[in-house]
């Protein structure tokens, strides 16, 4: 295994690795206290004896730190639910999966309202066959019909009904389309921390009205956006770590198999530090 230092998530002297470390010494101690007891070990071996082992533990414990900067999924349990965060593709995944829209629901793919390269613009693009079916869907929807905040909103480009952050709209029993953004006057994507907040209180909610036992993928809603008001310096570690204090105070529950997926881009892993979550083992899930 070749490792890149400016991978480096984990800190080498991280509390959490030194608290496992500290376990995992603690254990060896005990065992070889207790064949010390029976060996009879000459005196003049013994101080190479102690050398090899503390050589031992220095190597044991940068091999465990590498370990920590190369995890790249981990499970949290949270409310007896699984909450699962790795990297992959979104549209890999079994279950229900979150695409992020704006907060007019708009679906003009021409690099000014919505760019190709996003999640959204990927979606519409290669899992849309029908825009103005899709848009009939997203106007006619009785239940985002309640969520309408302002309509006949001028704008030049894109829709004219504004919806409320966290609405979400069923498409197809496999997808669902959440008003996520704010958009600007040149549709520039935008949140404040308290748009944030509010848009992931509605989206549990309304994840918790539709999911059905189902397991549920989502992005890590915000790290696309450059344009957090107020919160220049937010990482994306920093919004996961949001993303799953809100899935805690939803009470949402998905009870296995069903479990959350928190996606995150495989362009964007480095910028997780996996082991930081306190999970366990990603292998089964």
């Amino acid at each position: 295994m070749v490792f890149n230092i400016r991978k480096v998530k984990c800190a080498l002297f991280d509390k959490q690795l030194l608290k496992q470390f500290g376990a995992v010494v603690s254990a060896i101690s005990v065992a070889l206290s207790l064949v010390v007891i029976f060996a009879d070990i000459p005196d003049e071996i013994k101080p190479k004896l102690g050398y090899g082992f503390v050589s031992l533990l220095i190597l044991g414990y940068m091999a465990m730190w590498l370990w920590a900067n190369e995890i790249s999924c981990r499970k949290v349990h949270i409310n007896n639910s699984t909450v699962a965060v790795k990297t992959g593709d979104i549209f890999s995944e079994s279950g229900l999966k979150a695409i992020a829209f704006n907060e007019y629901f708009d679906t003009q793919v021409d690099e000014d309202v919505i760019a190709s390269t996003t999640l959204n613009g990927k979606f519409i693009n290669q899992k849309v066959n029908d825009i103005d079916d899709l848009n009939a869907l997203i106007k006619g929807d009785t239940y985002l019909r309640e969520k309408v905040i302002e309509g006949n909103v001028s704008r030049k480009k894109g829709k004219t009904v504004r919806y409320k952050l966290g609405s979400i709209l069923l498409y197809n029993q496999e997808y669902l389309l959440t008003a996520f953004s704010r958009f600007d006057d040149h549709n520039k994507a935008y949140l404040f921390m308290p748009d944030y907040l509010e848009f992931l209180v509605n989206f549990w909610s309304d994840v918790d009205r539709i999911y059905a036992g189902r397991s549920v993928t989502i992005p890590l809603f915000g790290s696309g956006i450059t344009r957090f008001r107020g919160y220049d310096l937010i990482s994306d570690q920093e919004l996961l770590e949001i993303l799953i204090w809100s899935f805690k105070i939803s009470r949402v529950k998905f009870t296995h198999p069903a479990r959350v997926t928190i996606l995150i881009h495989p362009d964007k892993k480095d910028r997780i530090n996996f082991y930081d979550l306190k999970g366990g083992d990603c292998s089964v899930l």
